[in-house]
Order: C-alpha cells, then sequence, then structure tokens
C-alpha cells in the first residue's frame, strides 16, 4: 500500500511522533494551521469516515480521547482547541487514511 500515514505508523517514513500505542499513533502536521497542530491516525488503514466498520466504531473514541491527553500536555485544553476529521474531496480529505486534525495555540475562527 502507498499510503504515507501507513508508513508513518509503520516507522517507513519519517514524521515528529508525539503518541503512539498498539493502536494509535499521533504526529505533527507538516503544514500546521496553527501553533499546535498534531494528526491523530490509526495504525489500521481506514481511508474515510465512510469506511468505518462497526468494529472500529471504539477507534473514533481512542482518537478523541488521545486528542483529549495531548490538548492537556501542549498546554491548550485551558484556552481551546478544535479537532476535526475531514472526509472526501469535498471535506477537505488529501490523505486517504483517516486521521484527526488536533489544532491550537491561537483563536480559531469558524470558516465555513
Amino acid at each position: 500500500m502507498d499510503c504515507i500515514f501507513c508508513k508513518i505508523a509503520n516507522g517507513q517514513a519519517p514524521a515528529n511522533i508525539i503518541y503512539q500505542d498498539k493502536k494509535i499513533i499521533a504526529f505533527d502536521d507538516i503544514y500546521p494551521k496553527a501553533p499546535q497542530h498534531k494528526l491523530i491516525i490509526p495504525r489500521k488503514h481506514i481511508a474515510t469516515m465512510n469506511d468505518l466498520a462497526k468494529d472500529d466504531a471504539g477507534l473514533i473514541e481512542e482518537m478523541t480521547l488521545v486528542a483529549q491527553k495531548l490538548a492537556k500536555e501542549l498546554n491548550i485544553d485551558q484556552t481551546g482547541y478544535r479537532i476535526i476529521i475531514n472526509c472526501n474531496q469535498d471535506g477537505g480529505q488529501i490523505v486517504y487514511h483517516l486521521h484527526l486534525h488536533l489544532i491550537g495555540g491561537r483563536p480559531l475562527m469558524f470558516t465555513g
């Protein structure tokens, strides 16, 4: 598979990894939109939100709990942060491996 996030999760591509466990890995976004912009991914390849199976449903919960933990470690839990999952082209998804954006460190305006 030629998925850059799978390669990062498998240690075959470089990334500044800030968290990892058996199911989840988190690393710096290479094109940050704010002072803190992290990506949280499942190690398992799931292309989009639409591809989540019932057995995968717990992954979203685990990903959000990792986001909560990282927000606290990054000192953005009290000032505020945003978590985003983009789905498909019109949703802004560029890499087709399910991922959650954790963004903070400055005031975030609604851009929708």
